[in-house]
């Protein structure tokens, strides 16, 4: 241990309250011994600080910060020297505004396009989210202080997030859901994790032993610190035996006394606890070297230009018909759609963004030299019909050239604690689509969402360019796109099917009662749709430029794989060159192809240049169930170098040593994954991947509520009081859906519904202990009265110990 002498000079209530927040963003501080509080700032794609009321949920302003591109934009760069450039710039800005730990970046996986929370994730790829993370995690912590990688592990539903049990299968764990986090740990060194909300194969994430000791401190060395996501602590010793150092935010010295009271009975040894104040310990002290000096702000100018260099860099073109992009000079253009007027540019939740500078598109179209006839807002933001918004919108379409309609989802739809209804853009939109291709079919239409939509619509759209959530500086970045200035590069991170029920975990998607099932296993995106041939919109990696890329002379070797690109067009441009490999065995199921590389390469016209790519420790791998560890298949393997998933331009063959490790698997057994088709599994073949039987998916309904189940359960719960608030809190959800006040709507879903009751005390900073709500649930299960009492008891009893504690402060500060 680093710090031994500090911590004995401790005593046991000092370090255990170092284990809880002192507030909602801030970790508690001992200042007898020169420990200082931390603060922890969301800020995956942004620092949000907020200076008055703190709130977990984006309700309040936080200190203005510059809004780079979210997670899910800037994966479409592919580029990891961008990513820790924009590190580079949220580190900056973090240390200006003191944050020791900025929360971020979120690495889950895209397991379902309609998964809330999706904006914020990089991709479907495990190994293009972990090299993205890592450049971001570099650049974070090159400043001295700690980023911090989440949500550790397979949070991939905003419904009941806080208590679903995600049912998945070691391998699939290890290999789809677990190594954006190796790489993450391995390679960006992050010095803090961020345990998941949910339950992994029966446990709480931050109290999973084989998740948190076996594989994360054992196997990755990690010796960083974990902390929960907000209200995420179940058993709070529980996770400390499994080396959760921090629970957030502060629960007011109640569970600091569990720590206590478990020491004291000999359920955990001293030692356990001293371990995790030493991790935690050499995290404050490392994070507050920076601010032993003066701090300068930053340079809002420069860190926007940032911004929009990222932007651009990320913005995907999906569509160019008779080559109607870039815009022509002199062309008359309609500007049509809402999100022209006010720019959909980020996600909402608790990642959301107070902007230093916000731009939209009206007030940009000059300065790239694009001539505007006028602008139209064509449909209501939040999707309600209106004929005369359609009508003033086609009656200027008729004179344009070229209509440039922006269309997307809102803030509404795409949110944390909320996942999708479906994958549709709103109907009030596609109406306006249809009514503008009759007057006048020259659309380009630019796509402004977070995750994958359906688009039924697009032959009547001759141009696609999708922005993404492109933040504070995408408008100008998209129109720069549009007029030829910026030659776009991006290429999506993400598989677009053509309808949501192509999709590998359709049938399994969410979880709404006690689990998900992950019967679709390693098959999850591209992995899927290339190996069952799903026919799909756009695939994995694909995205447009303005000018040609040729591929030509493959040479594999043992490390590695070389290449030449040539630019056979007559614009500058980058390319993003993507490695694939698939094992030509049959003997152990595998994915047709998964991504193992990639690289980005700027090319003036004619030019030509050699490229490699290198193979590492994960190129030929998979996860061996038998033995329990990573193991290579003695076989030929096609080494494919491709412009997406589905366009491979060369290839050959590599033979490849094995580890001589017994096959995993009886092929009898599992007839869906050794043909890929594994969007609908039968729970018998299912079992026979996880080896165990598959837990009970229904809520028992005979049983008492408890702490775990949740507020929407009050439909079943005994007591009448409990079912008059459920009905009253549905009714409110719909009526204000009914009124537009969808946001508001949103929050009683987000931050009611499906919380379960341990989240009422750990969420409100301890105005509600876990005394009290069990007087709570007594009422739930239908007692009252005896509850009533009880509630009003615990409270009193609280409040009396608080005011002897600040008598006690005030007597000794006097002293």
């Amino acid at each position: 241990m680093k710090y031994k002498d500090l911590i004995r000079k401790m005593t046991l209530e000092e370090k255990a309250s170092l284990m809880s927040g002192k507030d909602f963003w801030q970790t508690m501080d001992i200042e007898r011994l020169g420990i200082n509080s931390m603060f922890l700032a969301d800020g995956p794609h942004g620092i949000r600080k907020q200076a008055e009321a703190a709130d977990h949920l984006g309700l309040n302003a936080s200190i203005p910060a510059t809004c780079f591109p979210t997670a899910a934009t800037v994966a479409n760069s592919w580029n990891e020297e961008l990513g820790e450039k924009i590190g580079d710039y949220l580190g900056i800005e973090a240390v200006a505004q003191k944050v020791n730990v900025l929360l971020g970046p979120g690495i889950n996986m895209k397991r379902n396009p309609l998964a809330g929370r999706n904006f914020e994730y990089f991709s479907e790829d495990p190994y293009l989210a972990g090299k993205m993370a890592a450049g971001m995690i570099r650049g974070i912590q090159s400043h001295g202080i700690s980023a911090c990688v989440k949500h550790f592990a397979v949070n991939n539903q905003e419904e009941r997030r806080m208590s679903i049990d995600t049912v998945v299968d070691e391998r699939t764990l290890r290999e789809i859901y677990l190594t954006a986090f190796e790489i993450a740990i391995k390679e960006g060194k992050t010095k803090t994790v961020m345990s998941a909300y949910n339950m992994l194969n029966g446990a709480y994430t931050n109290e999973n032993i084989h998740l948190m000791r076996d594989i994360l401190r054992n196997e990755w060395n990690y010796d960083g610190v974990v902390v929960t996501d907000w209200g995420g602590s179940n058993d709070r010793v529980a996770g400390l035996i499994a080396g959760n150092e921090l629970e957030m935010p502060t629960t007011a010295g109640e569970t600091n006394e569990e720590i206590i009271q478990a020491i004291k009975s000999g359920r955990i040894k001293e030692e356990v606890l001293d371990e995790c104040v030493d991790r935690l310990l050499d995290l404050i002290f490392t994070t507050e070297e920076v601010y032993k000096n003066p701090q300068k702000d930053f340079n809002r100018e420069e860190h926007h230009k940032v911004a929009q260099k990222a932007a651009e860099e990320s913005i995907v073109l999906l569509k160019n018909e008779d080559n109607i992009l870039p815009l022509k000079k002199g062309k008359k253009v309609a500007v049509i759609g809402d999100f022209a007027q006010n720019a959909r540019y980020q996600g909402a939740g608790s990642s959301i963004v107070n902007p230093t500078i916000l731009e939209h598109t009206l007030e940009c179209l000059e300065e790239v030299g694009i001539k505007s006839i006028g602008f139209e807002p064509g449909f209501e933001r939040y999707g309600k019909r209106s004929q005369k918004k359609i009508d003033r919108a086609c009656a200027l379409a008729k004179d344009a050239d070229v209509i440039l309609l922006y269309i997307g989802l809102d803030e509404a739809t795409e949110a944390e604690g909320l996942d999708r209804q479906n994958m549709k853009i709103p109907e009030n939109q596609i109406e306006l689509l249809d009514a503008l291709y009759k007057v006048n079919s020259n659309i380009v239409a630019v796509l402004s969402c977070g995750a994958a939509i359906e688009m039924p619509w697009i032959n009547k759209v001759k141009g696609l360019v999708h922005g993404y959530l492109a933040g504070q500086a995408g408008a100008r970045a998209i129109l720069r796109v549009l007029s030829g200035d910026v030659n776009p590069s991006g290429k999506l991170a993400e598989t677009y099917p053509l309808r949501y029920e192509d999709t590998p975990s359709y049938h399994n998607f969410p979880g709404k009662e006690v689990s998900v099932e992950y019967k679709e296993g390693i098959y999850i995106g591209y992995r899927y749709y290339d190996t069952a041939n799903v026919n799909v919109l756009f695939p994995f990696g694909y995205g447009l430029s303005y000018t040609t890329f040729e591929y030509s002379d493959i040479q594999v070797e043992k490390d590695g794989v070389t290449f030449t690109i040539s630019n056979t067009g007559s614009l500058d441009g980058m390319e993003v060159a993507q490695l694939y490999v698939g094992s030509k065995s049959k003997e152990i199921f595998r994915p047709k192809k998964e991504l193992k590389g990639f690289t980005k390469v700027f090319l003036h016209p004619g030019e030509s240049k050699r490229v490699t790519i290198p193979f590492d420790d994960k190129t030929f791998r998979y996860f061996n169930v038998k033995t329990n560890k990573w193991e290579i298949e003695e076989a030929d393997y096609e080494i494919m170098i491709g412009t997406s998933s589905a366009d491979i331009r060369l290839a050959d063959t590599l033979f490849v040593e094995g580890t001589g490790a017994p096959l995993p698997y009886d092929k009898s057994n599992l007839p869906s994954y050794y043909s890929g088709k594994a969007n609908n599994v039968c729970v018998e073949e299912f079992e026979k991947l996880l080896g165990h039987k598959v837990p009970v998916a229904k809520w028992d309904r005979t049983k008492p509520l408890g702490y775990n189940d949740t507020i929407a359960q009050c439909q079943y719960a005994k007591g009448g009081f409990a079912r008059f608030a459920f009905h009253s809190i549905t009714f409110a959800h719909w009526f204000l859906r009914k009124i537009g006040k969808r946001s508001t709507a949103n929050l009683i879903m987000m931050s009611v519904y499906h919380m379960p009751f341990r989240g009422v005390a750990r969420m409100t900073g301890g105005i509600i202990n876990m005394p009290m709500l069990d007087g709570i649930l007594m009422i739930v299960n239908g007692h009252f009265f005896k509850g009533l009492k009880h509630v009003l008891k615990e409270r009193s009893k609280m409040v009396k110990v608080a005011k002897v504690e600040k008598t006690i402060v005030g007597a000794t500060k006097e002293m």
